[in-house]
């Protein structure tokens, strides 16, 4: 144990959620207030979705991590890799060592469509197929069969984006990336050659940005297909666009009416855009042979939003593979309240509660990130989002609702941690390894080769210590 007044703060995962609220309390000094950040990862390796989530053809996105790199060599952070919170270390042994604990674990599962034949092989979340080939240790023994020629990818957002490119995308442009080795050799041997990709609204309600619909028409060996016919909006659409002052909707429109003025090209894969339209069943006996699916029309609620309504008109797509990706969604944490409804932590401004809408304030947890506040936008909204969060703890411990640990006698929780017989992963630690990955990387000419197995990860760890 630290015998000071100072601010101990620890901080549950290791996504960006996790260091902007690192970076916060740093610079609370400027008011005064000395912290020391103790932060846990159930994995070696940090950075969350970062690592486990960005494209591997997307590094310039993934050089973010230089600045939670500079977070991390604060004189007072530590970082606790390969530390699992409800396994290797219990809440209330948490609560006992810090003043505050900020759960910043993510949306670590998938949203369900909630369909007949949704569970039929062949059918998978998105956010299963994004970690498989990023090599999350989790997801590596993961089996896709892309013996398929036919694929359907369900939803707008940018992660369907990201799994259509990758599917589509050439050996020579995969080599480039830091694509993890089984997942290339498997793509290498894809029989893909359409990918459909279905959104239950129009061209102008599109989640996806810009950049990641661009890039599906500058493809090496991929042509993308959008019917003239899906271009012509809706009264309410062509409202919407007309008024609107979204840049991000009216370039895509753009960059989608383009695509439906070109000339298609014959290259290796076809992607075909469509909209207005909604899964309804998964047909097949064994596995995914075709997908049911209902055009829609748009119509507005009572708040004057557009919302998708089926109409009578139905089709059957032969289909013998399908990605859903319809949104992440959080997972409970071992004894921590859970919103089973919005799939995050119930909390006020960041302030854990007892349940949602309630005022029983827990003294001493917080949530920051996806898991506080839903899966909703990039990696750089984040920051303000913890930013609150910070603040709150602050503002707590101004105020004396934190409870006293100057002359706390519990056990330093590294200590602790290694008496159990833990392989606590420091950061000095994951920087080797990624010293490692960058080397081996260089040999084959790409930014890295990943581990991928947890084992493999400490015993090389534990090897290069007894080398010290």
């Amino acid at each position: 144990m630290v015998a000071d007044n100072s601010l101990r703060v620890a901080i549950v995962g290791s996504g960006p959620a996790g260091f902007y609220a690192a970076e916060r309390l740093f610079r609370a000094e400027k008011q005064g207030i000395i912290a020391r950040v103790d932060m846990l990862e159930r994995l070696p390796t940090p950075y969350g979705l970062v690592r486990g989530g960005v494209a591997p053809d997307h590094q310039k996105i993934k050089s973010v991590t230089k600045v939670y790199d500079r977070i991390a060599s604060h004189g007072r952070f530590r970082y606790l890799g390969n530390v699992s919170f409800g396994e290797d270390v219990q809440r209330a042994e948490l609560l006992s060592r810090y003043h505050g604990v900020i759960y910043a674990v993510g949306a670590q599962s998938d949203r369900a469509l909630n369909i007949p034949g949704e569970d039929l092989a062949g059918s998978h979340a998105a956010t299963e197929f994004v970690a498989w080939y990023n090599g999350h240790p989790d997801y590596c023994d993961r089996e896709f069969d892309l013996s398929a020629t036919r694929v359907a990818v369900i939803g707008l957002g940018n992660v369907a984006m990201d799994v259509v490119r990758i599917l589509a995308r050439s050996q020579a442009e995969l080599d480039q990336t830091d694509i993890v080795d089984y997942a290339q050799r498997a793509l290498a041997a894809s029989q893909i050659r359409e990918i459909y990709v279905l959104g239950r609204r129009g061209p102008s309600q599109a989640a996806f940005t810009n950049p990641e619909i661009k890039e599906l028409g500058e493809m090496e060996e991929a042509s993308i297909f959008v019917d003239p016919a899906e271009m012509g909006l809706d009264p309410y659409s062509q409202k919407e666009l007309d008024t609107t002052s979204d840049r991000t909707m009216i370039r895509n429109v753009e960059i989608l009416r383009d695509y439906s003025q070109r000339k298609e090209e014959r290259k290796r894969v076809r992607i075909v855009m469509c909209f207005l339209t909604s899964p309804v069943e998964l047909i097949g006996q064994d596995r995914v042979e075709a997908i049911r699916l209902v055009r829609n029309e748009l119509m507005q609620d009572e708040r004057g939003r557009l919302r998708p309504r089926a109409t009578e008109e139905q089709e059957v797509l032969p289909v013998q593979l399908v990605f859903r990706s319809v949104g992440y969604r959080g997972v409970p944490l071992p004894e921590v309240p859970f919103d089973e409804d919005w799939g995050t932590i119930p909390n006020q401004r960041g302030r854990v509660v007892r349940e949602r809408d309630s005022d029983h304030v827990l003294p001493g947890e917080y949530v920051a990130g996806w898991i506080k506040r839903g899966p909703s936008g990039v990696i750089g909204t984040n920051k303000p989002d913890s930013v609150e969060t910070v603040e709150c703890l602050l503002e707590d411990w101004w105020e004396g609702r934190l409870q006293d640990l100057t002359h706390h006698p519990e056990e330093d929780l590294v200590a602790m941690l290694t008496r159990r017989g833990v392989q606590v992963v420091s950061y000095v630690d994951w920087q080797r390894l990624d010293e490692l990955e960058q080397e081996m990387g260089q040999e084959q000419g790409r930014p890295r080769v990943k581990f991928y197995d947890v084992a493999e990860m400490l015993s090389l760890l534990e090897q290069e210590h007894a080398l010290a």
